[in-house]
């Protein structure tokens, strides 16, 4: 009988031990089974292309047990199913599809492919993970509108740069000659696009005459350069007139050359040379050649005004020039060198002399003199006093002479 009971206890702790066994096998599956559903998640994330680009968008998938990927746009039409393509698009293809992985790539972006893509997961329930295409509308070239050629000194023109398509709104500035100017900006909403204009305004003189004025085109979409346009402003403006001379002090014999310099546009060409409101005299010693005036030998018959005018369509203008020839012989030497130093030597020489003779006179007629004043001064108590005394001395004052001679 005891030994019956004894089996019954073995076989009893038997059946605990593997049940407990079974248990516990059975646990574990459950947690691995909780821990595996959750680390199925999609991973995405958001990406910006610029249009005519290419969009790569990849789902991934730390933990999964083989349920599919899908991608779908913002419409919510699928594009992948697992490695099967969806929906009927050439621009739409596979790169890579994997248990852990779905990637797709959309070429030739357009601004219709923004929005938000969805990568679901099919497990129970569907998890999904959502990422944003974000578009760049790249700017056109721009336009500059309000420039005729050509425009007159004095007129007030308005330039208008534009720029269509960019997105988010492209930045326009102004250069003049490649130094920034300030104009006025505008910005207005085309559907998803921006239409940029700027506006700058100008008071025409003839220094804009051959000025560059640029409109240049920043945007976020253009990462390694930017657009731009470049108009050059033609300014008409009536000439003025200068005279060049090819030495200062014209002397007779001499040659000299005077060259009409006119400034305007169109340019004024021929130039009309003239003396003192008349022609030219001695033609044969006076050459007048396009613009250059020249006497192959000056006398003083040439003396007088004379005058370049200049004209084209818009004005007419005129400088002068006053010619005074003057004879080399009568002309100041050089000055004398010698004559100089030799007068110097002799100032000089005075005054040497001048402060020996003072010395001498000043050295024999110095000496000592007692006056009135002094005369008992020592003795008195007071200086009225010592002139009093001094006035019974003055007898005396006759045995104390000096000789100068």
């Amino acid at each position: 009988m005891m030994v019956k009971q004894h089996m019954l206890f073995t076989l009893y702790s038997i059946c605990g031990i593997v049940l407990k066994d079974i248990l516990a096998v059975s646990v574990a599956a459950t947690k691995n089974k909780v821990r595996g559903a959750q680390g199925q998640f999609p991973i995405v994330q958001n990406m910006t292309v610029t249009e005519g680009g290419i969009a790569n968008l990849t789902c991934r998938v730390e933990h999964n047990d083989n349920t599919s990927l899908q991608w779908s746009n913002p419409a919510q039409q699928t594009l992948f199913f697992g490695d099967k393509k969806a929906l009927r698009d050439n621009r739409i293809e596979l790169v890579r599809a994997t248990s852990q992985e779905l990637t797709i790539s959309i070429s030739e972006v357009t601004l219709a492919d923004e929005g938000m893509y969805t990568c679901s997961l099919f497990t129970m329930p569907v998890k999904t993970a959502k990422a944003f295409l974000t578009v760049l509308g790249v700017p056109k070239k721009p336009e500059i509108n309000g420039l005729t050629k050509p425009v007159l000194e004095g007129d007030q023109i308005t330039l208008t740069c534009v720029t269509s398509g960019s997105k988010p709104a492209a930045d326009v500035r102004w250069f003049k000659n490649e130094k920034e100017v300030k104009g006025a900006k505008e910005v207005n909403a085309s559907g998803k696009t921006f239409t940029v204009k700027s506006s700058l305004q100008l008071q025409v003189n003839r220094h804009d005459d051959g000025v560059a004025y640029t409109c240049r085109v920043d945007h976020v979409a253009l990462t390694a350069t930017h657009e731009e346009t470049t108009q050059v402003l033609e300014v008409h403006y009536a000439p003025y007139v200068e005279i060049k001379h090819s030495i200062p002090a014209p002397l007779e014999g001499q040659y000299l050359k005077l060259e009409c310099v006119p400034h305007g546009n169109p340019s004024p060409d021929p130039v009309l040379w003239t003396k003192d409101g008349g022609e030219l005299p001695d033609l044969d010693r006076v050459i007048v050649e396009g613009r250059e005036l020249t006497f192959m030998s000056l006398n003083k018959t040439d003396n007088g005004t004379y005058r370049c005018e200049a004209t084209n369509h818009l004005g007419t203008s005129h400088a002068e020039y006053k010619l005074v020839v003057k004879d080399p012989n009568a002309l100041p030497g050089p000055p004398d060198h010698a004559l100089i130093g030799g007068i110097v030597a002799v100032v000089v020489f005075a005054t040497l002399c001048l402060i020996i003779v003072l010395g001498r006179y000043l050295a024999r007629h110095k000496g000592t003199y007692l006056t009135n004043e002094a005369k008992g001064a020592d003795d008195a108590p007071d200086a009225d006093t010592a002139i009093i005394n001094a006035d019974g001395n003055h007898a005396h004052a006759e045995e104390k002479k000096e000789y100068f001679i």
